[in-house]
């Protein structure tokens, strides 16, 4: 009985978020009340069992983040950073194309996806109105970007701080295994986007010239300001790249950091406080506590077991798991939520290789199994992705669709669709190509 509750509260859960009819952090803190009301998770198994509870240093390095980032973002620094870029390469709108895509991944790299699109798009905008043309390759290449960038680095996104704190992987291991996968498909996806829309940009020399005469330097607010938050940076990014030689985990490095740039910034505490996405913060909470529900009555085993009959992986090679993992994870993300998705497949593969390798001296000897590997970064890979086929298909896409639309510039589900899903299909096909290449023909995966 006790198992078709937890079920019932999951897939309903599940289903009330994907459909959007309420709050997606209202559903997951009442479907996390419902299993410690309910006793299928104890408030003691929620909150401090080694098993069960809630990831707290998931949600404390995002917390971390948020602060840096949000402190960060005050600066005008990025703005400055896009109108600089369209400057060099003299308002050619092709090269500005390609340059703001590279800077949306590359900030999405350590900056959320959202934050990263809500401070480039509205210099998109800008920089297309001055040209007098379509900012639709723009806004649809920065969102890809932002995914394929978030994807390269553990603190890219939601997804690859999941999987990292429960698969207990440093940063280093996400920028040896994946910032290659994504360099290899983003040279490929530059290469598509010009194909796409480079002749489509006519622009007149006069209109051209409007965009040189834009003062970047005025973009920058405060110099102080930038100074203080670029020196924390210097320190947080390589306290993440030497975590595991200082044995301090990320979110112990994001706390400090943010505290020290809020003591040496003199922000305004409350006012930074406000404006950070708490509402994400408590969706992760109700989220595990609802995932921990059903890992304890036992339906990931029970759909663990029915991969291991699907697949028929063994200790050796896992390479149908890892294609399979890989696709399913992103069609999934096309209409659930990518966290969602992810709390529920780190579970189910945990679970499926405790069946099935060899028991070490510990949970950590299992699933860092040098044949798992393959198998956790074709999840990341699909799940951060995959979401890049539809306009809901992840946060990113809704905000810049959103902005689009206020901007006077709406863009229809189907025009999306119409580039997104075979842009999806190609970055996919890639990340199969690179997940087959380099651990199962040249098995490389040290």
């Amino acid at each position: 009985m006790i198992f078709w509750i937890a079920t019932g509260i999951f897939i309903v859960s599940f289903g009330l978020i994907i459909t959007e009819r309420l709050d997606k952090t209202k559903v997951a803190l009442a479907g996390g009340g419902l299993m410690m009301a309910l006793n299928i998770v104890s408030q003691h198994e929620a909150f401090y069992d080694r098993k069960y509870a809630i990831d707290y240093n998931v949600i404390f390095l995002l917390f971390g983040m948020m602060v840096i980032v949000n402190i960060l973002s005050k600066t005008g620094v990025f703005q400055f950073l896009a109108i600089k870029s369209a400057k060099l390469v003299r308002g050619r709108p092709v090269w500005i194309l390609v340059l703001f895509t590279g800077i949306t991944a590359l900030f999405s790299s350590f900056l959320n996806n959202v934050t990263t699109v809500l401070i480039l798009i509205p210099v998109s905008l800008l920089i297309a109105d001055e040209l007098q043309i379509d900012p639709f390759p723009f806004l649809l290449s920065e969102i890809m970007a932002s995914s394929l960038g978030g994807t390269a680095t553990l603190i890219g996104g939601p997804p690859n701080i999941l999987i990292a704190s429960k698969v207990q992987l440093t940063f280093m291991d996400f920028i040896y295994h994946l910032t290659p996968a994504v360099l290899f498909i983003f040279s490929f996806f530059l290469l598509t986007i010009k194909l796409l829309f480079g002749k489509r940009f006519r622009v007149k020399e006069e209109v051209r010239q409007k965009i040189l005469t834009i003062n970047e330097y005025e973009m920058i607010k405060s110099y102080r300001l930038l100074i203080k938050s670029l020196g924390v940076l210097g320190f947080v990014i390589p306290g993440f790249i030497f975590s595991s030689r200082i044995h301090l985990e990320p979110a112990t490095i994001a706390i400090l950091g943010a505290a020290v740039l809020l003591i040496i910034s003199k922000e305004n505490l409350q006012h930074v406080l406000r404006e950070l996405e708490w509402s994400t913060l408590f969706y992760f909470i109700g989220l595990f506590i609802v995932v921990a529900g059903v890992v304890k009555v036992g339906l990931i085993s029970l759909l663990s077991d029915s991969m291991i009959s699907f697949t028929k992986p063994d200790a050796e090679n896992m390479f149908v798991t890892s294609i399979i993992i890989l696709w399913f994870s992103a069609i999934a993300s096309t209409v659930m939520e990518n966290t969602i998705l992810i709390a529920s497949v780190i579970p189910l593969v945990t679970d499926m290789a405790q069946t099935l390798l060899p028991s070490g001296p510990d949970l950590k000897s299992i699933i860092q199994h040098s044949a798992l590997m393959p198998v956790w970064w074709s999840l990341a890979l699909g799940t951060c992705l995959g979401g890049n086929a539809t306009p809901i298909g992840a946060s990113a896409n809704i905000v810049t669709l959103g902005l689009a639309e206020k901007a006077g510039y709406p863009i229809s589900f189907k025009k999306y669709l119409l580039y997104g899903i075979p842009l999806t299909i190609e970055m996919i096909i890639l990340s199969t190509v690179y997940i087959w290449l380099r651990y199962y023909v040249l098995k490389f995966y040290l």
